[in-house]
C-alpha cells in the first residue's frame, strides 16, 4: 500500500532580511519620485522598463533568440514618454511603432540568422514591458497621478506580500506546481485579504471613494499579480532560469520584481478611470 505524501513545508526561499531591505528601499524611491516631482517617477519608469528589457534579451539568448535591442530601448523610451505627454493614443501609435521599426532592424541587420523568430520575440517583448508599463505612465500623467499610482504600486506589493507571509506561514495546497511550486492556495488568500484592505484604506485616502472601489481593486490586482508572476515563472522555467537577473540582491533581476506590477497596471488604470474618473 503506498503512503500519503508527507504535507509540503513551504519554506521562505529568500535571504528574507536583505528582501526586505531592498524592498523598502525601491518603495522608499518609488514614493520620494512620486511626491518630490512626479517626472522623476517616470524617469525612474523608463531605467526599471530599459533594464528589465536588457535582461529579458540576455535571457533569450539561452534559446538563441536574439532581441534587436537598440530599437527595442529606443521604442521603450518613446512608449512611456508619449503615454505620459499625449495618452492613449499616442501610447497605442509609440507601441505599433516599436514594434515596426524592430522588425525592419531585424531584418536588415545582415546577421544572417531567420528574422521570424526574432521579430515575433520583439513584438512579444514591446507589448510585455513597456506597453503594459505605459498604463502607469498614463495614471501619472492625470492631475491627481501620484495619487493613482501609488495606489497601484501599493496594490500590487500588498498583493505579494499577502501573498508571500501567508504562503510561507501556512502555505499547504499548491496553487500550481508545475509553474510555480512555492505558490499556494492558502498565499493567494492572503493576497486577496490584503490588498483588498490597501485597496479600501487606498481609495478613502486619496480619493474619497467608496468601500467597495477598493475590494474591486484589491480583486483585481490579486488577479493581475498572480497571473503576471506565473507567466514570468513559466518563462523563466522554459529558459531554464531561476532569476531573470541579479540587480536587486533578495529579489533577483528587475524582470523579477516587475512582473506583477506590469499585468496589474491596465487593470488598476481601467477601474479608476470607470469608477473614480478625474474631477
Amino acid at each position: 500500500m503506498s503512503q500519503l505524501a508527507a504535507p509540503r513545508t513551504p519554506t521562505p526561499g529568500r535571504d528574507l532580511p536583505v528582501a526586505v531591505a531592498v524592498g523598502l528601499g525601491l518603495l522608499g524611491v518609488v514614493v520620494a519620485s512620486l511626491f518630490i516631482r512626479k517626472e522623476a517617477f517616470g524617469v525612474l519608469a523608463v531605467i526599471l522598463v530599459c533594464g528589465a528589457m536588457w535582461e529579458l534579451a540576455r535571457a533569450f539568448t539561452r534559446r538563441d533568440v536574439h532581441l534587436p535591442l537598440v530599437p527595442l530601448i529606443v521604442g521603450s523610451i518613446g512608449i512611456l514618454v508619449s503615454a505620459y505627454t499625449a495618452g492613449p493614443e499616442a501610447l497605442i501609435v509609440a507601441f505599433v511603432l516599436t514594434v515596426g521599426g524592430a522588425v525592419v532592424w531585424r531584418v536588415l541587420d545582415g546577421s544572417g540568422r531567420p528574422a521570424l523568430r526574432d521579430s515575433t520575440a520583439a513584438a512579444f517583448a514591446a507589448a510585455y514591458l513597456p506597453f503594459l508599463a505605459g498604463f502607469a505612465m498614463l495614471m501619472l500623467a492625470q492631475p491627481d497621478g501620484p495619487s493613482r499610482t501609488l495606489v497601484f504600486v501599493l496594490l500590487a506589493v500588498a498583493s505579494d506580500v499577502g501573498g508571500y507571509s501567508v504562503g510561507v506561514l501556512l502555505g499547504r495546497h499548491p496553487l500550481a506546481p508545475s509553474v510555480s511550486p512555492k505558490k499556494s492556495w492558502e498565499g493567494l488568500a492572503g493576497s486577496v485579504v490584503l490588498a483588498c484592505v490597501v485597496g479600501v484604506v487606498g481609495v478613502q485616502v486619496a480619493f474619497g471613494a467608496q468601500p467597495y472601489v477598493g475590494v474591486l481593486l484589491g480583486l483585481a490586482t490579486v488577479c493581475t499579480a498572480t497571473l503576471g508572476d506565473l507567466s514570468e515563472s513559466m518563462l523563466k522555467r522554459d529558459l531554464e532560469l531561476k532569476d531573470m537577473g541579479s540587480l536587486l540582491p533578495g529579489h533577483g533581476g528587475l524582470l523579477d520584481r516587475l512582473d506583477s506590477l506590469l499585468l496589474t497596471a491596465p487593470a488598476v488604470y481601467l477601474v479608476l478611470a470607470v469608477l473614480v474618473p478625474v474631477r
